[in-house]
């Protein structure tokens, strides 16, 4: 065997490739021409952005960098820094009245909620004892319709706070820094 017989020369077929014909030669200058002049477009559009600017000009399609109207940027805002349990929450604040009904919300008011995962209670302060003791037996129920509103495990419990004593002033018989009458006795 000689050289050019192990390298496929003549003996392996002496078949040669057909020759393009005129529709399949102006197929491959089409496709030529076509990607030629995408890298011209794409060239020609980097230098007008560096020119404009790095291309930050908004066009007619909407970007990151449009004005939103305000109740989109607070969504927005709430939840980009994890804000939705507390916003629900002072939500319910807000809507007491038509949660509970108007006449429960005349004798009791939400204090505070505690958004701690393993407490998640809600406090209530009640004008009389009567009242809280209605709102303690209507505490279950409460929390099932406030986890339906705002979503299922958001309040676990409510803890019900009777009136207040009355604010303890300063009078005649006092001595300043006294803390009452237990503190008279030894």
């Amino acid at each position: 065997m000689s050289g050019s017989e192990e390298q496929g020369g003549p003996s392996r077929g002496s078949a040669k490739p057909p020759e393009a014909s005129g529709v399949d030669l102006a197929r491959v200058a089409l496709r030529a021409a076509k990607e030629q002049a995408r890298a011209r477009g794409a060239a020609v559009q980097q230098k007008n952005q560096a020119r404009r600017g790095g291309g930050l000009r908004s066009g007619a399609r909407s970007d990151g960098r449009d004005p939103l109207p305000l109740g989109s940027a607070v969504s927005r805002l709430i939840t980009e820094r994890g804000w939705e349990t507390p916003a629900a929450v002072g939500g319910v604040m807000g809507r007491w009245p038509q949660i509970v009904g108007d006449d429960l919300a005349n004798h009791c008011v939400p204090v505070r909620y505690d958004d701690d995962p393993a407490e998640r209670v809600l406090t209530v302060q009640c004008d009389s004892t009567a009242w809280a003791t209605q709102l303690r037996l209507l505490a279950p129920q409460l929390v099932a319709r406030l986890n339906t509103d705002l979503g299922h495990g958001t309040v676990r419990m409510i803890k019900v706070m009777g009136p207040g004593g009355p604010q303890r002033r300063f009078g005649p018989l006092r001595t300043p820094g006294s803390k009452g009458p237990g503190d008279t006795y030894g």
